[in-house]
């Protein structure tokens, strides 16, 4: 018996946009997902839709950081002692009291939409389970080059760090910030690099971060923005940029 899908839209795939848009599909799967999205109405609707509403969360008009003095009466209000709260509000009071300031206080720390940073983690942290590090395996460039043609749009630069210690391993596929992006993998230690490339521009001064205990470096050369994202030590990642960047 076939089984019929329900959603509220016009489109079974319609749930898929939204959880390409969350970024919680795979690399195969996003990429099916946009493929699909250029011939449904629906889905690219849905996926427009999602894209203004990040867009709005971002402006910084929306956010205000609240006087010193708030801050502190917050915080004192959400860290009271039981007693200190019910001398000053009723019981009823006292509970709601806590649990706004606290909300508040949350609201306040909030930085907006989540951070490109912060995605490049987590993709790379995906990337790290069984089976997702790369779609194809290989040490010579001018294997995974080519693999990556009618797959992107742009011809990601691959080079071989293997003398420097840093050898390719292979690429793949991914689906960062709305848009197809080409991962490089590379390795020291036996430690995974991913450089993930798209087209974008940007500062071309490397600049480094640290999210979730992974070092990240990026920068932009040549109509492409870089992330480059591993769990070695930032120094070390930050020869590889200036290796990679320097060879040819």
């Amino acid at each position: 018996m076939n089984e019929t899908v329900t959603t509220t839209g016009e489109c079974p795939r319609e749930l898929l946009a939204e959880a390409d848009f969350d970024g919680e599909l795979d690399a195969a799967q996003a990429a099916e997902q946009a493929a699909h999205r250029e011939t449904c109405v629906h889905c690219r609707a849905t996926y427009e839709r999602l894209a203004r509403v990040r867009a709005a969360l971002r402006d910084d008009e929306l956010y205000h950081r609240a006087p010193a003095n708030l801050r502190a009466d917050l915080l004192t209000r959400a860290n009271a002692t039981p007693a200190a709260a019910t001398r000053r509000w009723s019981r009823a009071r006292t509970g709601w009291g806590i649990a706004i300031a606290a909300a508040i206080l949350i609201v306040i720390s909030l930085p907006g939409a989540p951070d490109l940073t912060g995605r490049v983690v987590d993709d790379h942290v995906r990337a790290l389970q069984p089976g997702h590090l790369w779609d194809v395996e290989s040490s010579d460039r001018h294997t995974v080059k080519p693999w990556f043609n009618g797959r992107i749009d742009f011809a990601p630069p691959v080079k071989d760090l293997a003398d420097q210690q840093f050898p390719l391993k292979g690429g793949r596929l991914d689906y960062i910030d709305g848009h197809p992006a080409a991962a490089l993998v590379y390795e020291h230690g036996r430690h995974p690099i991913d450089l993930l490339m798209w087209p974008g521009s940007g500062s071309a001064d490397p600049a480094s971060a640290a999210k979730h205990g992974y070092n990240i470096v990026h920068w932009s050369e040549n109509g492409l923005v870089f992330w480059a994202v591993s769990d070695v030590e930032a120094t070390q990642l930050e020869d590889f940029v200036k290796l990679w960047r320097a060879a040819r």
